[in-house]
């Protein structure tokens, strides 16, 4: 129910209330229930007509004379779940109500209230009804502020930590956005311990398991919701509530009090408006260039049908149709370093090498759709005439785009001076197309990554998605080559490149999310690490063992615990691989 009901122990509070002498006589660990109205009766068979939440008020003139009669009475009050029962003295009952009646309550933990004084019931309803009705109204301001302030983030475009911080602050609970591996994207502790709030936080996600889209977990005292657009769902972003964390234990009888409503509105309004600002990219690029991105992105995101792409890039002079088309993307080798010279500049640096890239392709008298793609990136898809002219056009843009942005940079790399942000650590004397120049690995170094070439626009996303992933992996290969294509990627570099891929992450929970979930519950055992050693061995069980440092009947018993967790025959050649993939792709997941 939700927390904007007043409780019974607000309730006796009251002025009204106070005048009778309240004096709670049984279920004392109950007054912290919520009170969703106020009900006066004077028939034994009303719970039939109460839906749970009410506050009984009776003198008594109508309950059954015989013991069981009462017994019967507190029970049909308790399984409906009224908050309480507050019983007037004086007119049925004079120096206490029956202690049959106190038994039964406090045996089902219902709050059993005694007014010593007589008191009108009309000022108790009264006063409890105006209290319900002005925390509604709170409430109903509190959601339109909530409304307010995400209709202004998402006009903003504000990025994700900002949408995070909004909600908690809004809140004043503890917010986490994580993906679908349960790693953390963001968060904001709302003042709490951050420490404390993300210690262990894989194993602790995985045992919030809420009942629906967005819901509230009461075993874990989280409210959780599914980000994503358009069908996609990347993340879940949650909400602690209580905010000290602290909720019933699995032996209390007393169920946990859910969030009020204008919070599962609030996570709900934030998981939106992160989904659209992972959909919304601003650019202040000129027209031309941003008919470019749009066309670009939209081979990409599948945003716009081909056939329209097509017909605008023609428009602009690229012509995709009939056409071998290769996807390229170009990114600096190293971040720009955070805090060190705030986003603007990497805006600037971003935009420096996209107009380097623009320039090269004009060197190299190429023709290609060309713009940044994200924050990091610059892409191009090239359409050639000749599907044999793919190396040769590569490696004359590589060669231009080097010459240009040293140029651009010093002039000359051997001059001793301030080396600015965009120059390339290179020599500057002009290489042969093709040959390999060293490059450096400081802030100012690019890599040139190639996707597979295509022989229509429909195929095109594929080229582009493979150069973006060659292009993310590659950052990690520390050979210096003048273009990365496919072959000079490993399964482990792909897999770090798409640890932020939904479809990759899911792979990943349904070959091992039971094991996960197992090891969670049990840390010591370390069952995922007994399969990475069995699989690293070759599937050799002795060697296995050996590596383990297990003897091997504890190492074959760990084996068959793991097969019978995850359903699936260790002995089984192409099982054993799916999972040796799946461990692979957790580590590139949980790599920072």
């Amino acid at each position: 129910m939700s927390a904007v009901f007043p409780t019974v122990r607000e309730v006796l509070a009251l002025g009204p209330v106070r005048h009778g002498a309240p004096r709670t006589v049984a279920g004392d660990a109950g007054l912290d229930r919520p009170v969703r109205w106020v009900h006066v009766a004077e028939v034994p068979d009303i719970a039939t007509l109460l839906g749970g939440g009410e506050l009984v008020l009776t003198t008594g003139i109508g309950l059954p004379g015989d013991d069981a009669g009462l017994r019967a009475f507190i029970g049909d009050l308790a399984d409906v779940g009224v908050s309480g029962l507050v019983v007037e003295l004086g007119r049925r009952y004079v120096s206490g109500v029956p202690r049959v009646m106190v038994a039964a309550a406090e045996r089902r933990g219902l709050p059993l209230v005694e007014l010593r004084r007589a008191t009108p019931f009309v000022r108790i309803t009264e006063a409890v009804h105006a209290l319900i009705v002005d925390a509604q109204l709170t409430e109903l301001r509190a959601t339109e502020e909530i409304h307010q302030r995400f209709n202004d983030l998402s006009v903003e475009g504000a990025d994700a930590a900002e949408v995070i911080r909004q909600a908690a602050e809004l809140s004043g609970c503890p917010v986490v956005l994580e993906n679908l591996s349960r790693q953390v994207l963001g968060y904001d502790p709302a003042g709490e311990s951050a420490e404390r709030l993300l210690d262990g936080w894989e194993q602790h996600s995985r045992r919030i398991r809420p009942a629906g889209r967005t819901a509230y977990d009461p075993d874990s005292g989280w409210l959780v919701t599914v980000v994503g657009a358009r069908g996609q769902d990347w993340g879940r972003l949650l909400l602690r509530w209580p905010a000290s964390g602290d909720v019933p234990s699995a032996q209390s009888s007393e169920p946990a009090a859910g969030p009020p409503t204008r919070l599962t509105i609030l996570i709900e309004r934030a998981a939106s408006t992160l989904a659209l600002g992972r959909l919304i990219r601003r650019d202040a690029e000129g027209l031309e260039r941003q008919i470019h991105r749009t066309l670009l992105t939209a081979l990409l995101d599948h945003s716009r049908p081909v056939d329209e792409v097509a017909l605008r890039a023609k428009a602009l002079g690229v012509v995709l149709d009939r056409r071998h088309l290769v996807g390229v993307m170009v990114r600096h080798r190293a971040e720009d370093p955070a805090g060190e010279s705030g986003p603007e500049a990497a805006q600037a640096r971003l935009r420096d090498l996209s107009e380097a890239v623009g320039q090269a392709l004009r060197e190299a008298k190429l023709t290609a759709l060309t713009s940044a793609v994200d924050d990091n990136s610059v892409g191009v898809l090239l359409a050639l005439t000749d599907p044999a002219a793919e190396d040769r056009a590569l490696s004359a843009f590589a060669g231009a785009l080097r010459r240009v942005r040293l140029d651009a940079g010093t002039g000359r790399a051997s001059s001793g001076g301030d080396v600015p942000r965009s120059a390339v650590a290179i020599d500057p004397s002009p290489a042969p197309v093709g040959v390999d120049v060293p490059r450096g690995g400081g802030p100012g170094a690019v890599i040139v990554a190639a996707g597979s070439g295509v022989g229509t626009p429909r195929e095109a996303r594929r080229s582009l998605v493979e150069a973006r992933q060659i292009a993310e992996a590659a950052r990690r290969d520390p050979r210096d080559l003048p273009i990365f294509r496919l072959p000079h990627v490993g399964l482990a570099g792909l897999l770090h490149l798409l640890r932020d891929e939904p479809r990759l992450q899911t792979f990943v929970e349904r070959e091992l999310g039971a094991l996960l979930e197992y090891d969670a519950r049990h840390p010591r055992e370390r069952l995922l690490d007994t399969l990475r050693t069995y699989l690293e061995q070759g599937r050799n069980k002795s060697a296995g063992a050996a590596a383990a440092h297990l003897s091997r009947p504890a190492f074959y018993e760990r084996l068959a615990r793991i097969a019978r967790i995850l359903d699936v025959d260790l002995d089984s050649v192409e099982a054993s691989l799916s999972l040796h993939v799946a461990l692979l792709a957790l580590e590139a997941v949980r790599a920072p």
